[in-house]
């Protein structure tokens, strides 16, 4: 093989070209007339390796993660590789079942920085030297030229899209989403700003704003607060009911009266996309405050990314209502077992008091009127209790008619109030209750408290029941 021939035959052309993919194109073409093997072209794009071009395989990896495969070991050192037994490389990525040797170098910039890499694998035997040496030659100049030109290839919106989908269908939680979907409507319209409205419980709320908004942003979130609910729910009510629309970007044309307090803030383009349902969805603001035109691909990418972040919502409203579910008691309706041992694990020694309740003659209604008038008696009994708790107290259910309310006090006499309000509570709904509280000591276990909690509910229930006992070292 006459290698210097290849190398004035496959970088002839290069210099005609006038986009970095071209070059890539016409230099895998060229090289294959050469070369029997599967080639490829591998440019950094945004945080992957990605192929842009590529002939001779079965299938060829779209993007590389950093430093995955022979091709990112090379990308992140450098460094060129020669592999004789690619079945022996731990970094192997299998592209077909015959290749048995892999050639990859890196493709350079004039400062000597990596911008990509060229690969080349045999399923023959072959020399594997003067390729490497005709490689790293042609990889010079394919990365000068790619220079020349700005560079590798900028991230497409599409696949910002795509990127940024997988980071909403990874989010944890509603407020990461909503961060996220705002963060991709920035980037993949390359507009200025974007805001999320949302359907509330209650009311439409403005979704979380990502790191520290741009100016426009910021007087967008102002307005629209400003403006209150109903402001909302009407830019809400809008999109929903005549679907996406945009700005033309033409001075002179008054806004609507939904889209006012956007004008105050400054807005001069606009891009609206509703978002799930009417009735608990909401709308996708994303705005510039200069005058431009938004093409018709960009809304079409807002309602991708729209439909994206409500399908990843619904997701995580279903997650967190089988968790819910799955940690209350179906009567009703507290905390139960699974829950409360996670909650005593993190007792406060001298400033949690666990307060162990037992419903006083509850064996007799049951007895007497049947299970179901028992389950009432229970019902009513929880309510009666929460509500004589304090915010942020927890009560739970953890047995037949056991209750055990976890509370926060400054001292023991502290914890014996809230247990008397609680047998007051009790008498008010016709029923009484034994209350026994224990308070954790230091370095004591979770388990050893809620044993003296219930030794001191004993006691109460010895000393005539409708009462309460502190437990006492």
């Amino acid at each position: 093989m006459d290698h210097e021939r290849v190398v004035r035959d496959v970088t002839v052309r290069l210099p005609m070209a006038s986009t970095a993919v071209e070059a890539c194109r016409w230099t895998v073409t060229a090289l294959a007339r050469y070369a029997p093997a599967t080639i490829s072209v591998l440019l950094q794009v945004h945080d992957r390796l990605r192929c842009v071009a590529a002939t001779g395989s079965w299938q060829v990896f779209s993007t590389v993660p950093p430093k995955s495969g022979i091709v990112g070991r090379v990308y992140a050192s450098g460094e060129g590789s020669t592999v004789p037994e690619v079945a022996a490389d731990p970094d192997y990525l299998p592209l077909r079942p015959d290749v048995t040797a892999e050639v990859c170098v890196p493709v350079l910039d004039p400062a000597g920085r990596p911008i990509g890499v060229l690969d080349l694998q045999w399923c023959e035997p072959v020399e594997l030297a003067p390729w490497r040496a005709t490689a790293e030659r042609l990889a010079a100049r394919l990365g000068a030229r790619i220079t020349a030109l700005g560079g590798p290839p900028a991230e497409s919106r599409s696949e910002k899209l795509l990127r940024h989908a997988t980071a909403m269908t990874t989010a944890p939680t509603d407020w990461d989403l909503m961060a996220a979907a705002i963060a991709a409507a920035r980037d993949v319209s390359t507009l200025s700003a974007a805001v999320l409205v949302l359907a509330g419980r209650h009311d439409p709320r403005l979704g979380a704003p990502t790191g520290t908004p741009g100016e426009l942003e910021a007087r967008i979130r102002a307005e629209l607060t400003e403006a209150g609910p109903g402001q909302l729910g009407r830019l809400v009510a809008r999109a929903h009911r005549y679907g996406s629309a945009y700005t033309l970007g033409e001075a002179g044309h008054p806004p609507t009266e939904e889209h006012l307090p956007l004008a105050r803030a400054g807005v001069r383009t606009l891009v609206s996309v509703p978002v799930g349902t009417p009735e608990g969805g909401g709308v996708l603001l994303v705005a510039d405050d200069r005058l431009l035109q938004p093409d018709p691909t960009t809304v079409n990418l807002m309602e991708l990314l729209a439909g994206q972040a409500w399908g990843t919502l619904e997701r995580l409203r279903t997650l967190a209502q089988l968790r819910e579910q799955a940690s209350l008691d179906p009567l009703t309706g507290l905390r139960h077992t699974g829950t409360f041992g996670r909650r005593i694990a993190a007792a406060t020694p001298g400033r949690t008091a666990l307060l162990a309740i037992d419903v006083d003659g509850f064996k007799a209604v049951n007895d007497t009127y049947g299970h179901q008038a028992g389950d009432r008696l229970l019902v009513g009994l929880a309510r009666a209790l929460e509500g004589a708790l304090r915010h942020g107290d927890e009560l739970y259910r953890t047995g037949g008619d056991e209750f055990v309310a976890v509370i926060e006090v400054a001292r023991p006499d502290e914890a014996v109030r809230i247990a008397e309000r609680l047998t007051e509570a009790a008498r008010r709904v016709g029923r009484t209750i034994s209350v026994g509280v224990a308070l954790p000591h230091p370095g004591e276990p979770a388990e050893t408290t809620l044993h003296r909690a219930d030794q001191a509910l004993y006691a109460a229930k010895h000393h005539g029941r409708d009462t309460v006992h502190l437990s006492t070292p």
